[in-house]
């Protein structure tokens, strides 16, 4: 039994599925209509109601989730959460109201996902699908024929904020929708270039946008199973000479997609114009799929992540024999702690410390002096498929936190969860400073007392004179962990 949470913008979806060895059979769908979006101010910080909304579906979600383990459940967040300048002290109030975390995805993330729910759901035969997804803060863009998409896109325009934005109250005249369309169309052309140098041969769409413009199209024109230009031009012909969004006689619109249907025909409308789209096709496949997807690759051991680490790698020119070196020592050093002082999520630990030891020095491609401070700046702005974007932050603390001054770091990192990957990684990191392979001593050790923020390590006198380089950096250690309040000790063994 696998569930995924999907909070969009416009709306929020649960959806449960059983996994019959990678055919999900669903049992289970709950939607709610939260207009998330609505609720951001000119400042986008996320008003009261808006919130209040949020929190009143998580905790039914929440409760519909009782009894599942966390592996078995992913929650993602888009636009509005990405946006939002409140969001970290709602993000803890929703995930308590959940029950379980929430991972806010990039924006080229959720278009990579929303492609694995489609390229598993309708398979391209070896063409190039365009595939558009247009949600209630974003839209996004995806071009691919394989299973990982060749180019992924996310622009800020979504049916929910174009909607307040163009059509306060539903009203429509030729002269806002124009204006609307022609936003749109201005946004769009930033990515242009791009997807038609890949081109493509079919277009889907996705999200309730493309299905709302589909069945109002199929209801009045039963010979067609899609989206055309010309339809839309006529359905927007027919809302202009009415008025008012809520004044139209489309029998194929549902009530709770009337508030948001003059947004997303509007940034339809500008992408087939601006794309030369003539027909598009509109699956069912979705963002909640692709997440599902994803998990069970996940558990398989296709791990997208894994493939954007080694993809980093190869991009920014990382000695691959230092970083397994760093990575194969950080490990002991978290074995070693964790005997002492267990850490909670053990396993996701030792994952992000593997992670980012393989990448501690991907800021070398940009300078040598503070290295670790650009490695830390890339991992936490880059786009890293299949990261949230709490992962990317956690990797570039962890990268930040492997050499230099400690006082970056907030007094209270101590406390923190990350403080032992932290030392593991930065001792690692030490150890391996000449490059070469290091084999710790026989009577190593090392502890962390978390009530006297003491970490202790313990060497043999024989190693550490064959070794006088990293005695060196040990003790300077001790001078930099004591500037925010922490003792680092080491326990000579006598020869």
């Amino acid at each position: 039994m696998l569930a995924t949470v999907d909070l969009g913008s416009n709306s929020f979806r649960l959806q449960i599925c059983i996994n019959h060895n990678g055919i999900l059979q669903i049992v289970d769908s709950i939607k709610e209509m939260v207009r998330l979006a609505a609720g951001l101010d000119e400042h986008k910080n996320l008003d009261a109601s808006s919130q209040q909304r949020a929190l009143t579906c998580l905790a039914q979600f929440g409760q519909r989730l009782r009894g599942f383990n966390p592996k078995q459940v992913r929650a993602v967040a888009t636009n509005t959460f990405r946006v939002a300048k409140n969001i970290d002290e709602f993000a803890a109030r929703a995930e308590a109201a959940l029950g379980f975390p929430i991972e806010i995805i990039a924006g080229r993330e959720e278009a990579r996902l929303i492609y694995t729910g489609v390229v598993h759901t309708l398979p391209p035969n070896g063409k190039n699908m365009l595939v558009i997804d247009i949600g209630g803060g974003s839209t996004e863009f995806v071009i691919g024929s394989a299973l990982q998409p060749d180019i992924t896109e996310s622009l800020n325009l979504g049916c929910v904020t174009y909607s307040l934005r163009f059509f306060p109250k539903g009203k429509v005249n030729a002269k806002n929708f124009q204006a609307a369309v022609n936003a749109a169309r201005i946004e769009i052309q930033r990515i242009t270039p791009d997807l038609k140098r890949i081109s493509w041969q079919t277009a889907i769409g996705t999200s309730g946008s493309a299905r709302s413009i589909r069945d109002v199209i199929t209801e009045n024109n039963h010979a067609i199973n899609g989206i055309t230009a010309q339809q839309m031009q006529y359905i927007a012909g027919s809302l202009i000479h009415s008025g008012n969004i809520k004044k139209n006689n489309f029998s194929g619109l549902k009530p709770d997609r009337v508030e948001v249907f003059l947004g997303g025909l509007a940034i339809m409308t500008a992408a087939f114009e601006e794309l030369n789209i003539d027909f598009m096709t509109v699956t069912d496949a979705a963002l909640r799929d692709g997440v599902l997807y994803d998990m069970i690759g996940r558990q398989l051991g296709d791990d997208m992540r894994s493939q954007t680490i080694a993809d980093f790698q190869k991009r920014y020119h990382v000695d691959l024999h230092q970083a397994q070196r760093a990575a194969h020592l950080a490990d002991q050093f978290l074995m070693a702690l964790q005997q002492h002082s267990p850490l909670n999520d053990f396993s996701v630990q030792r994952q992000n410390t593997a992670w980012a030891a393989a990448l501690h020095e991907i800021g070398l491609s940009i300078a040598h002096t503070g290295y670790h401070k650009h490695g830390a700046y890339i991992l936490e702005e880059a786009d890293m498929p299949g990261f949230s974007r709490k992962e990317q932050q956690i990797l570039a603390t962890l990268v930040l936190g492997h050499r230099g001054d400690l006082r970056k770091f907030d007094t209270r990192i101590g406390e923190s969860e990350l403080w032992l990957p932290i030392i593991s990684l930065r001792l690692a990191a030490l150890f391996c400073r000449s490059r070469q392979d290091v084999a710790l001593p026989e009577q190593f050790a090392l502890q962390y007392n978390q009530n006297k923020h003491q970490t202790t390590l313990t060497l043999d006198a024989d190693w550490l004179h064959h070794h006088p380089l990293t005695a060196a950096a040990l003790a300077q250690e001790s001078i930099l962990w004591q500037k925010i309040g922490q003792s680092f000790q080491l326990h000579v063994l006598p020869a």
